[in-house]
């Protein structure tokens, strides 16, 4: 990869939409993981006022060590970016004691997902004080490879800088920016079930097995053309992609028939 012009390009993709739209900067959430490390940087390198918003849900004290080293070291580089924390336990804790008990089989799933949409809904409100951009932290392989993200939670975002970059190039990127080692070190995790429970842990398989199974997807290959370790890892790329594919097409519309408006 040509990480300086990849950089580059990035930073003046940034630059041109904030200022097409009229906007004032940006606002992006820090989890302690490396693609929100990688975007935070990027908009910093904008020269743009950047607004990096932490919002613990219970958790892990490793997280937000990660997300707090970070910030500091952002803060210290780039005179344009400032950071909050908006502590929204207690209002993920109100909002599920209001719901009706329930012994549903997806129940965990159900509140990992309203963590991601409560965040987004802050993010929201931030921006709209401010008028910023809501910026996105999904990679390729997450966003349109196994859909690896929540619909209207951190998949609800104005724009995405790093969508089209395999989680091998954000790493690439990252270390390449100077982030910190703890934060390329850990284990990718999405923080939404309030333990230290990995990508890799709760998908089955890598990013660098799932970024393959991408690529040799896109040559019109399948799980049938592969045995073993290689086939296990095509099938769970091709279900996750298969399931998931609602996150990235566009929302159905039922289209009424011109002759019933007569």
């Amino acid at each position: 990869m040509k990480k300086k012009k990849t950089i580059s390009h990035i930073v003046k993709w940034l630059k041109s939409y904030i200022q097409t739209h009229q906007l004032n900067g940006m606002v992006i959430g820090i989890s302690g993981g490396v693609d929100s490390a990688l975007v935070s940087t990027l908009c910093a390198l904008t020269e743009l006022p950047t607004l990096c918003i932490e919002m613990p849900i219970h958790q892990s004290p490793a997280q937000l060590q990660r997300g707090y080293q970070h910030l500091e070291w952002l803060k210290r580089s780039y005179q344009n970016t400032r950071s909050l924390r908006v502590e929204l336990t207690s209002t993920f804790e109100t909002l599920i004691g209001a719901f009706p008990p329930t012994n549903a089989h997806h129940h965990q799933l159900a509140l990992a997902n309203t963590r991601a949409r409560i965040r987004m809904a802050t993010l929201y409100y931030f921006a709209g004080l401010e008028g910023l951009a809501v910026t996105g932290t999904g990679n390729k392989i997450e966003d349109f490879g196994i859909g690896f993200y929540t619909k209207y939670g951190d998949g609800g975002v104005d724009l995405n800088p790093i969508a089209d970059l395999m989680k091998s190039e954000v790493f690439e990127l990252a270390e390449f920016l100077g982030i910190h080692d703890a934060i390329l070190k850990a284990k990718p995790t999405d923080g939404l079930f309030g333990d230290n429970r990995s990508d890799e842990e709760q998908i089955g398989a890598t990013y660098t097995e799932l970024e393959w199974a991408m690529l040799e997807a896109e040559k019109g290959k399948t799980s049938q053309d592969f045995t073993d370790r290689q086939a296990e890892v095509m099938k769970i790329y091709e279900y996750r992609h298969k399931i998931n594919r609602h996150k990235w097409n566009p929302i159905p519309i039922c289209k009424i028939p011109e002759d019933y408006r007569d």
